[in-house]
């Protein structure tokens, strides 16, 4: 009976606004037809497969909008009339299933149309970052002149037999094996005959998110746009053995013909890193071997040194390393492959072996994918160094954003607090566009664990849970509230960072120090004594300073939030453990003798780590400021902040009044470009750093704007500005950051003696400029000084 109320209630009416003002769920209009989740007949719908979806429907005139509703699971890809147009579902939970609206009338035509899917399921072998209930497809239409498409036994289907997983665990997703001659050619073309093709089985209806039960998938708008996908040549072959390759291909589309009875081996060069869907069309070559490999770079030699990297520009010597996909040819002419899911990649490796007849490579290429960011910071200046840094970093941070903010494209993407909190505020700074960051906020949300914290990473289909990454989801949340400006989104979010820090508090001892924080308590990649995974040491007592830090510094933020928009009891007892636990952190890792903060209190670690959050956190004495400041960086026995903690190592050194040092200290990035990267690699180890991709190295992208423009939030939702600029040498340079209200610009140039200074803000805001420890007024629009 339950079912039965399933299929007739409107569990799919996917009604809803595509936007954060989306109306409530309205009672169904007897009228409508309800969409069915549809999946192939006479399977479970928990084994690996690939399924086409077909129905043809007819149309008297081509409509001016024709709006549907589309999701599946895990994935699909949506053609109308043989042409791609739309790709999904963005990823989420069971209780918050996205759905993408589609409109499909710029593809539709008076007369005859097919509209395709094709689904897949990657089973045991998916993603990571894949959470999935079975194999399912759903459309709705989005008012009764589109519910022709609506999903049900009225459409077409059947699954793709030629494809088989390449076995073995890989977090992104494992490798593809597509025999062509099991495969089915043009299935989503109009003129296809798919004549013989069983009827979809009907499942169940789909429901709304709250409208019944919860079973199943619990249906939501998708609240970001859909990916950016651009066309992208392979420029060059760096080496080739088996035959000789014109050095046009593949750079420039033209047919390769491989002779009958050849194996070649061919390493592209993508010159940059990219994620993109490689497609290869080719013709004839019955039975022929396609290998393609995917590597960020190469390797020096892995039997003598493993996984040890030298300069990525490097080829001769070096040995490849990568994940794999591989096709097997049926000898017909025309025919097409493209990855399920986008691949990473720098290199390719190509090996094709013929049997009896030529293979013709006809073209081959990528296209492009990821969150359709658009770059409106504008930073002016005329050293080119500057320009690589933020070239690199914007390019490593459009990397790491696809339908969530991952942590490396290459072999996780998943999405880590620690990681999306800095990849947060660059998109802040250097975008504008909020959306992926409410999306990750939201998810971060929504896993929270019964207990309080949340998990590391999400979605994941298994747990992980880094207790300290909890602390940093209170930062995001501090964040969003200071330079966005929307705080009732995060007013939503006071619940779980009142959860959080009850969740540290039954950890707390007396003086308010946490004493052995469960879990896994990863701060950096830091190789110092006693650091073990990433988590600092801890003392006799199982207490451990930069973990106290943390939970101060989050005390903080939470007792801003609560004072302005939350409750004030809350912004008590919080401003009430805060203070408790500085006098604790002065007390217990002070060494007077050394002027540092240790990391424990047997006072036998100290890191450039916990010296940063004293000062971040206002535990250190403006007495002690500039001398601790300093050793920070001269110190080497310190524990040193890899690429990732640099990002609060630098502000700690702003705050220490070192700002206009900035410049100097960007010896990482020096080393990643020096060793080829074009993107900022994951360790500050670079020969055997795991990941040549992570986001977390980007900061520059912010302090570039933040620090040495000086342009930063002095209010929730940036509706006051500070200017503060750290020049350093600079003597000329200007650029603008976005801003809720339109944007921020600034220009400083030094002429005879004098600097001019130009700021302009929006309107509807107000600032000061700090100059050489002078506090000027800004008014909303155009302010210029002479100084």
């Amino acid at each position: 009976m339950k079912r039965l109320l399933l299929s007739i209630l409107s569990a799919a009416i996917l009604l809803l606004a595509h936007n954060s003002n989306a109306r409530p769920v309205q009672p169904p209009d007897e009228r409508t037809r309800n969409a069915q989740w549809i999946s192939m007949p006479a399977i479970t719908g928990n084994e690996y497969g690939v399924y086409y979806f077909r129905k043809n429907i007819e149309l008297t005139n081509k409509p001016a909008k024709f709006i549907v509703n589309v999701s599946a699971d895990n994935r699909y890809k949506l053609y109308v009339n043989g042409t791609l147009v739309s790709l999904g579902p963005a990823r989420g939970d069971t209780f918050y299933w996205n759905y993408e609206t589609v409109d499909l009338a710029p593809y539709l035509v008076a007369g005859k149309n097919t509209v395709a899917a094709l689904v897949w399921n990657e089973a045991q072998y998916r993603p990571e970052a894949q959470i999935s209930v079975r194999t399912a497809f759903i459309i709705q239409g989005s008012t009764a002149a589109e519910e022709v498409l609506n999903t049900n036994n009225t459409w077409k289907s059947m699954q793709d037999r030629g494809y088989q997983p390449i076995w073995g665990y890989f977090a992104a997703s494992t490798g593809e094996m597509v025999d062509m001659n099991k495969s089915i050619m043009n299935w989503y073309a109009p003129d296809f005959d798919d004549s013989s093709w069983p009827k979809a089985a009907n499942l169940f209806g789909g429901q709304l998110k709250g409208q019944w039960d919860g079973f199943g998938w619990q249906l939501v708008p998708s609240s970001i746009p859909q990916r950016e996908l651009v066309y992208e040549r392979i420029p060059t072959v760096r080496k080739a053995t088996g035959m000789d390759i014109p050095q046009t291909f593949p750079g420039t589309k033209a047919p390769l013909t491989i002779p009958a009875n050849t194996t070649i081996t061919m390493l592209l060069d993508q010159v940059h890193l990219t994620n993109a869907y490689p497609t290869i069309n080719f013709s004839g070559g019955k039975d022929a071997g396609i290998s393609i490999s995917y590597a960020e770079s190469l390797f020096d030699n892995l039997s003598k040194y493993k996984m040890r990297k030298g300069n990525r520009n490097d080829v001769d010597g070096k040995d490849f390393s990568g994940r794999k996909d591989s096709l097997i040819s049926n000898g017909d002419k025309g025919q097409s492959y493209t990855t399920l899911n986008f691949r990473t990649f720098r290199y390719i490796r190509l090996i094709i072996h013929t049997q009896n007849e030529p293979l013709v490579i006809n073209d081959l290429y990528g296209t492009f994918t990821g969150y359709p960011f658009k770059q409106t910071a504008v930073f002016n200046t005329d050293n080119k160094e500057i320009k690589q840094i933020l070239d690199i970093g914007w390019r490593t941070a459009r990397l790491n954003a696809v339908e969530t903010y991952t942590d490396c494209p290459y072999y996780e993407q998943l999405q880590y607090i620690g990681d999306t909190r800095i990849q947060a505020m660059i998109s802040y700074y250097y975008s504008g566009d909020d959306r992926l960051a409410r999306n990750a906020i939201n998810l971060m949300d929504h896993s929270r664990l019964a207990e309080g914290v949340t998990q590391s990473r999400y979605p994941t289909h298994d747990t992980q849970i880094i207790s300290t990454f909890s602390l940093w989801y209170i930062g995001m949340l501090h964040d969003y509230w200071m330079y966005r400006g929307d705080s009732t989104f995060i007013k939503d979010k006071l619940e779980g960072e009142r959860a959080v820090l009850k969740f540290f508090s039954q950890y707390q001892q007396a003086d308010g120090s946490l004493k052995n924080t469960p879990y896994w308590t990863f701060v950096d990649w830091a190789s110092g004594k006693n650091w073990e995974i990433g988590s600092p040491p801890k003392g006799t007592d199982g207490s451990s300073a930069i973990i106290d830090l943390q939970l101060l510094w989050a005390y903080q933020w939470a007792a801003a939030m609560e004072a302005k928009m939350g409750l004030s009891d809350y912004a008590a007892l919080y401003n009430k453990q805060a203070a408790k636990l500085k006098q604790t952190i002065q007390r217990k890792y002070w060494d007077p003798a050394k002027m540092l903060y240790a990391d424990t209190k047997d006072k036998d670690h100290f890191s450039q780590h916990a010296n940063s959050l004293a000062i971040l956190t206002d535990v250190v004495k403006n007495t002690d400021l500039p001398a601790l400041s300093k050793r920070l960086l001269s110190d080497t026995s310190l524990t040193q902040c890899t690429i990732y903690f640099k990002y609060y190592l630098h502000q700690a050194l702003v705050k220490g009044g070192l700002g206009d040092d900035y410049m100097n200290w960007l010896d990482i990035w020096r080393e990643n470009i020096k060793m080829g990267l074009t993107t900022w690699a994951e360790y500050s180890d670079l020969k055997y750093s795991r990941s040549d991709c992570h986001a977390w190295g980007s900061s520059p992208n912010i302090e570039f704007f933040r620090t040495v423009l000086g342009i930063d939030s002095y209010s929730p939702g940036f509706s006051k500005i500070k200017i503060e600029p750290h020049l350093g040498t600079i003597t000329k340079v200007s650029g603008e950051i976005p801003h809720p209200n339109g944007k921020v610009a600034v220009s400083y140039a030094l002429e005879n003696n004098k600097w001019r200074i130009k700021i302009n803000l929006p309107q509807r805001t107000s600032g000061i400029f700090v100059w050489r420890s002078k506090t000027y007024m800004l008014k909303g629009g155009e302010n210029v000084m002479v100084i």
